[in-house]
């Protein structure tokens, strides 16, 4: 893995937390999501949101390059969607675009897996774009297809897959 830090985020990598969610969705989401929605996102409002969600508790761990700075993000927490048999839950996963390949994924997975064990989780699910090229990377790092479910984003109709880790406390080691 690229030499990064993994630490907690604070109110200062808003900014950077923003301009990776930007840039991620536009290069991996385009042809899935409506372009309309994907040109119509901007820095300055997910810096808003992401400065709201600090602020409101969201707990976000950031990959910290120490001459290119934020590089990737992930949150997590306590599974929300409701999915039974998985206690904990990975929120959000991006690594900048000229970044990804290198390993920095799999060390915010893992730091990720970490927190919530600390936090009295043994298991763990994402849900994603059932289109989304990344599940190829869960798949790799040890989860398996759980769930299903249809939802609407910014009026087009999507199918989302969530993948679960029974157990967070062993991850593959092999390169994805």
């Amino acid at each position: 893995m690229t030499n990064v830090d993994l630490r907690m985020a604070t109110l200062d990598d808003a900014e950077s937390i923003a301009r990776i969610h930007v840039e991620t969705w536009r290069v991996t989401y385009a042809g899935m999501l409506p372009d309309g929605m994907l040109v119509a996102m901007s820095q300055e409002k997910q810096a808003r949101m992401w400065r709201r969600m600090l602020r409101g508790g969201e707990t976000v761990i950031v990959a910290d390059h120490p001459r290119y700075g934020v590089i990737g993000f992930g949150s997590y927490g306590p599974n929300r969607s409701g999915r039974d048999g998985y206690t904990g839950e990975v929120y959000t996963l991006y690594v900048a675009p000229d970044y990804q390949g290198l390993g920095i994924g799999r060390g915010l997975l893992r730091a990720l897996f970490g927190a919530l064990a600390r936090e009295g989780h043994d298991s763990a699910l994402i849900w994603v774009l059932a289109q989304n090229p990344s599940r190829f990377f869960y798949e790799a790092m040890g989860g398996h297809p759980v769930a299903g479910r249809d939802t609407r984003m910014w009026g087009a109709g999507l199918r989302e897959s969530a993948y679960g880790w029974d157990s967070i406390h062993a991850l593959p080691s092999a390169r994805v």
